[in-house]
């Protein structure tokens, strides 16, 4: 190792400190540690540190810039005071170190480092608190420059070393990069709430939603517009909530609970609807709206639920899962129930004395409702298909039968109701599955039909049996459970996602009005709906809803 020379020595040992002096990271002006992290008091000294760096790396070279991978990168113009003390002070010992190689660079590099930062701290000493100020300073104003994204020492016009405008170029790309980031994480970071402003703001968050939960959404609007806060605060599910659903669903009113799987049908002003294995008979009080708590009559028989019933000279013709037909007089305890298909009896129609069913046996049936002769087979009609829907014609001369489409037929099929032989189907354009689950003669020459395929047709047997003349498509791929008209314009259907009940025009295809009556945890399909011309009836398997037209 050379040594120092002995006076330059004497002055600067009392002034070193205990341990060899730490590599620096290096800076985009020379100076150490990273950029703007600097401690009080650091900036000057670690600078200075750099600088001697500067001067070993000059005498080892013998050129005015700092050699590759010896992290000699600092600003000519600073370095140019402490150059020329050290130049002085080292003499000769730091030529003979210049005549060192690369590799005895760890060995050599010492001495001439500790002699340089002796010098410096020997100039500090008289300088006093004035350069622990100036390092301050220097780390404030690094940290500002870094935050603001503007190099200034690392523009060309700056002498600096070989080198020193590439680092510069780089340091400033990435200070650029963390001001990007500096806004980006403070856009992300949530509003403050407002420190000014009325005391109402300054309340617990719960108590603001109760509070705010009485406004309308006009009131909601002009909340959000006053600050950040403010519109993230109003956006809440909660406060919402509340007006989605009312108006959604305004108009409807719940008459009843727990009626799992119902059909119902009206009477003058009766209303009779299936629950379980039951029919209950209800009377209507004078608004129309709402129905007495008790029931008139309630007719039984069923060993399963009930599937379909309709009414029919003055009697209830009921369809149960378990393979059975019942028939009840209405104004009297008369109940008559008999074995009418292997399997559950989906559907059920009668018109005329003449009764038919559908069964998931892949038959259709046709019965005399006369009393003497109740239970006695006319026709039985292969359908080669579960029968989900029939319908009897008004001139009873046919009667149609609605199926699941799962063969290589139409599901919408007429038959002679006094042979039971096929006299049409309607339609070629059945994908597979697309089940009929309702159907509707409106006329004997007009029916309507819904089912799987999300779609309502209405068919017109004089001008086309394959091809419906008009079609209605449920807006969300919804299976269609089942429509009713009130004989004019207005068209109602019943879909299987969360008891939506749809209003159309007939004369236009859009929808005019929907009405989602059940909740995500009580999603229920619309099993069945009827018309009068003051309301609307919808029975789902957990309510009765009805729709008051006279008071939307």
């Amino acid at each position: 190792m050379v040594s120092p020379p002995p006076g330059a020595a004497a002055v600067a040992r009392p002034r070193l400190c205990v341990g060899p002096a730490p590599r620096p990271l290096m800076g985009s002006q020379g100076r150490s540690g990273i950029p703007g992290n600097s401690g009080p008091g650091e900036g000057g000294e670690t600078r200075e540190l750099q600088e001697a760096r500067v001067v070993r790396g000059k005498r080892r070279k013998g050129k005015g810039k700092a050699g590759a991978g010896q992290g000699g990168r600092g600003s000519g113009l600073e370095g140019k005071p402490v150059l020329q003390k050290a130049q002085e002070a080292a003499g000769s010992g730091t030529e003979a170190e210049a005549g060192a190689g690369p590799g005895q660079d760890s060995e050599a590099g010492g001495s001439v480092e500790e002699e340089a930062r002796s010098i410096v701290k020997g100039d500090e000493g008289s300088v006093g608190a004035g350069k622990e100020a100036q390092g301050r300073h220097d780390g404030k104003e690094e940290e500002r420059r870094v935050r603001t994204g503007r190099r200034e020492d690392a523009r060309p016009g700056k002498a600096q070393g070989q080198g020193g405008q590439a680092w510069g170029g780089i340091a400033g790309t990435g200070a650029a990069m963390a001001a990007a980031a500096d806004e980006e994480a403070a856009t992300r970071e949530p509003a403050a709430r407002p420190a000014a402003g009325p005391a109402l703001w300054r309340l617990p968050e719960e108590l603001l939603l109760l509070i705010c939960s009485y406004l309308d959404m006009r009131a909601l609007g002009r909340l959000a517009q006053v600050c950040r806060w403010l519109r993230r605060f109003t956006s809440c599910d909660l406060l919402w909530r509340r007006i989605a659903r009312a108006s959604l669903n305004s108009g409807f009113t719940r008459l009843g609970t727990d009626l799992q799987m119902p059909w119902m049908q009206l009477e003058d002003d009766s209303l009779y609807i299936s629950q379980a294995n039951f029919i209950l008979a209800y009377k209507f009080r004078p608004d129309g709206a709402s129905l007495n708590r008790r029931p008139l009559g309630v007719f039984a028989g069923h060993d399963e639920d009930v599937c379909h019933f309709v009414l029919a000279n003055s009697h209830i013709i009921s369809a149960g899962g378990d393979g059975k037909i019942g028939v009840h007089k209405i104004h009297s305890t008369f109940t008559v129930k008999y074995s009418a298909h292997e399997q559950e009896v989906n559907c059920v129609d009668c018109k005329g004395g003449i009764i038919v069913s559908g069964s998931r046996d892949r038959t259709a049936k046709v019965w005399p409702l006369a009393s003497g002769r109740l239970g006695q087979c006319l026709h039985t009609i292969q359908t080669e298909d579960r029968v989900w829907s029939i319908a009897v014609s008004p001139l009873l001369s046919s009667f149609v039968t609605g199926t699941a489409c799962c063969g290589h037929f139409s599901p919408l099929r007429i038959w002679d109701l006094n042979s039971g032989q096929l006299m049409t189907h309607l339609g070629s354009d059945f994908p597979p599955g697309a089940g009929v689950l309702d159907v509707m003669y409106e006329t004997p020459s007009t029916l309507l039909s819904c089912g799987y395929d999300t779609y309502v047709r209405y068919w017109d047997l004089r001008t086309s049996v394959r091809k419906c003349v008009m079609e209605w498509e449920e807006p969300h791929d919804s299976t269609l459970y089942c429509l009713q008209t009130d004989g004019n314009h207005l068209l109602a259907t019943g879909s299987s996602y969360y008891g939506v009940v749809r209003l159309w025009d007939r004369r236009q295809r859009a929808c005019l009005h929907a009405f989602p009556l059940t909740s995500t945890p009580l999603s229920s399909p619309v099993y069945c709906l009827r018309f009068t011309t003051k309301h609307l009836y919808a029975a789902l398997s957990y309510n009765l809803h009805v729709l008051d037209f006279q008071n939307p």
